[in-house]
């Protein structure tokens, strides 16, 4: 499989990474809990071990959005990455809460399904808590830094772009050349400004979209909007700025709202906000 076609169908992959991923966690979970308990001796029945890690292995599979929510909004970088090291650190706290809860719950709701007399039950709720807790922060953070890997490599696959005429001890934009210069495995090449469809804002970066391929450039989406305004881009949206000249046609909703439909045939949102800024640079 090609990049290409991988990022055609970015989602859709990394739904199924995620999912392999937790089937494998739970297979290998679940015979280990199984081993452990017929060694020790502890009588247990055979559904137990596979109730007790899908109930887990379920919810830690839908919290890995509310990660990667809570990432956007606390990011790790390098200006600022104690502070989001912290707040991560507290989040886990409440990633746990979620957890354990709700797993414990389902567990005691599948006992009376199943007609176990005895039920699900812990006679301490806290203290199994603080044991569950300690496990919980190991996996968030063994979360994060799969998400954060995962990241990393896909930029150094696709590319990462910089500005030619990049001053890094600048703490103000600067005009951009017709050019960026792209860093690939270990190759260089340039892609002109012109030939970018579309940006969109994708946590510490932004993704130029240029045709079938997407670069990844360590700026923020109002650094990225001054810089290219000049040379015919605009923000329509939050996490969207566009080449103006790749619009091909624009539909208004009921709300105001509305999308842009590019030359390439792809769509992107644009927002009321952006929309009579829009129509008086198309004016122009």
């Amino acid at each position: 499989m090609t990049l290409e076609r991988y990022m055609a169908r970015r989602r859709f992959w990394e739904w199924v990474i995620w999912v392999s991923y937790l089937m494998i966690a739970f297979v290998a979970n679940t015979g280990i809990v199984w081993l452990d308990l017929d060694r020790s001796g502890v009588p247990f029945y055979s559904w137990e071990p596979p109730v007790w890690e899908a109930t887990s292995g379920i919810i830690q599979g839908l919290l890995i959005f509310v990660i990667l929510r809570f990432d956007r909004r606390y990011p790790i970088r390098a200006d600022s990455w104690r502070t989001a090291l912290l707040a991560h650190a507290s989040f886990t706290i409440v990633f746990s809460l979620i957890h354990v809860t709700t797993m414990y719950w389902m567990r005691v709701g599948l006992y009376e399904l199943i007609g176990n007399n005895n039920g699900y039950w812990w006679p301490n709720w806290w203290s199994e808590f603080g044991y569950e807790y300690l496990k919980d922060f190991r996996t968030y953070f063994f979360f994060v830094g799969i998400i954060y890997l995962y990241r990393f490599i896909l930029r150094r696959m696709q590319g990462e772009a910089e500005f030619l005429s990049e001053n890094h001890d600048d703490a103000e934009p600067v005009a951009v050349t017709d050019r960026f210069l792209i860093k690939k495995l270990g190759r260089e090449f340039l892609v002109r400004v012109e030939h970018i469809d579309w940006i969109e804002s994708a946590g510490n970066y932004v993704n130029l979209h240029v045709g079938a391929s997407i670069y990844p450039l360590r700026e923020t989406m109002i650094r990225i909007s001054d810089r290219l305004s000049p040379q015919g881009f605009l923000r329509v949206h939050r996490s969207v700025i566009v080449n103006l000249d790749r619009i091909a046609e624009i539909e208004t909703f009921d709300t105001g709202d509305g999308k842009l439909r590019l030359t390439s045939d792809i769509t992107v949102p644009i927002s009321r906000h952006y929309r009579k800024q829009l129509k008086e640079k198309l004016r122009q």
